[in-house]
């Protein structure tokens, strides 16, 4: 034991949990449906990215058994030596024909798609212009390609729009990333009005669409708002949401996808997916593209909820209520588990200092009575905030 290690880490502890900002891992057990057991209780979740509950859903999981028997448990190497099983091919093509691309490109997690995709693209002398409230991964990726960063605030197209005309002739390549519904918020980012902005100044957009993918636009996502498809040229996401599965993707146009494949560190150093991820995404799609109506239910349930706790019209199926110091945000997560719901106190640094935040998910099969009486006891939370 290294004693200094060990007192610098009770150090940092200690430090966050008196500000109440200590994380710690809660045994979580999920059934078909809304439904999450912890601590031996039955509770209504709120707090699950699986808006369309396909996790559960008994052909995803047949799949992903038949996968098993067939592939076995692991893809065995990284996809460019013999971990590129033959289900990759097929999911990437479904993922393409989703997205209106050429290709696709699947990687092991969306945050492992950001990291590769941004480097691969952008390096040295290059610009990239991020979105303040983008994915963490996003921007962790600005900091390893090593292109100059430039931050627009959030949804400013204005703001936006001025960094380029000032910056955009001292850059040979220029980058722009955001996300497509942020996962905090829950509003969705000005897709269409950005991909012409960034047409018009000879810059490369790519929305992470992990929250859209599945639930808007038909299913296809954020760039597919009001029936039309923005041209967005690189369109990222996961298979760990709406999907219910795991795993992330780019689609894009075949150079773009053939030039990831060859130079994306993080697709080319990691173990390819396993056989049933890969399996379980394509059924999940399959389902997707065959029932759409489906597809639309958690914005229908997130507006019901809304309309009901006086809260505004969602742009998602994310629905936060911020509460502002986190002890608060905590008490009254407690409250609603007492009350029998899973809500999760989102705290800083996820959000900003003094936005911590009750974030609200809703799915495809969540009960309307759950939803109405989880209503009645957020009305007095939102009065107070």
């Amino acid at each position: 034991m290294v004693q200094s290690l060990v007192d610098f880490a009770r150090g940092k502890l200690a430090a966050l949990e008196q500000q109440q900002l200590r994380r710690v891992l809660v045994d979580t057990e999920r059934l078909e449906g809304a439904v999450a057991i912890r601590n031996g209780r039955q509770l209504v979740s709120f707090a699950c990215n699986d808006y369309l509950n396909l996790s559960q859903h008994p052909v995803v999981k047949q799949a992903a058994s038949e996968a098993i028997e067939r592939y076995g448990v692991g893809s065995g190497a990284s996809r460019l030596v013999t971990g590129n099983h033959p289900l990759f091919r097929e999911l990437e093509m479904r993922l393409a024909a989703l997205k209106g691309t050429d290709d696709a490109c699947v990687f092991g997690s969306g945050y492992l798609a950001n990291l590769g995709i941004i480097p691969a693209l952008i390096g040295p002398g290059d610009l990239l212009l991020a979105d303040e409230l983008s994915h963490a991964c996003l921007l962790a990726a600005g900091t390893l390609c090593k292109a100059d960063v430039m931050i627009f605030r959030h949804n400013d197209l204005g703001h936006l729009s001025a960094l380029l005309q000032e910056n955009r002739g001292d850059y040979l390549r220029a980058m722009i990333v955001t996300d497509g519904v942020f996962s905090m918020d829950g509003d969705l980012a000005p897709v269409a009005d950005m991909a012409d902005l960034a047409a018009a100044n000879d810059a490369w957009l790519m929305t992470d669409d992990a929250h859209g993918i599945g639930v808007l636009g038909g299913g296809r996502g954020s760039s597919f708002m009001d029936d039309e498809k923005a041209a967005v040229p690189l369109q990222m996401g996961t298979l760990s949401k709406a999907i219910g599965g795991y795993g992330g993707y780019l689609c894009a146009s075949q150079s773009v996808i053939d030039l990831i494949r060859t130079r994306a560190r993080t697709f080319i150093y990691s173990t390819g997916l396993p056989p049933a991820s890969v399996a379980a995404s394509i059924a999940a799609l399959d389902l997707i593209a065959e029932y759409p109506d489906y597809a639309g239910l958690p914005m229908v349930k997130a507006r019901l909820f809304c309309a009901a706790a006086g809260l505004p019209e969602p742009e998602s199926c994310i629905v936060p209520l911020v509460m502002g110091e986190p002890a608060r945000t905590l008490a009254a997560s407690k409250m609603l588990e007492d009350e029998g719901f899973l809500v999760t106190a989102i705290r800083p640094p996820t959000v900003p200092d003094g936005t911590a935040r009750l974030r609200f998910t809703f799915t495809a099969m969540h009960e309307n009575d759950d939803i109405l009486r989880l209503a009645e006891l957020v009305k007095p939370l939102k009065q107070e905030s």
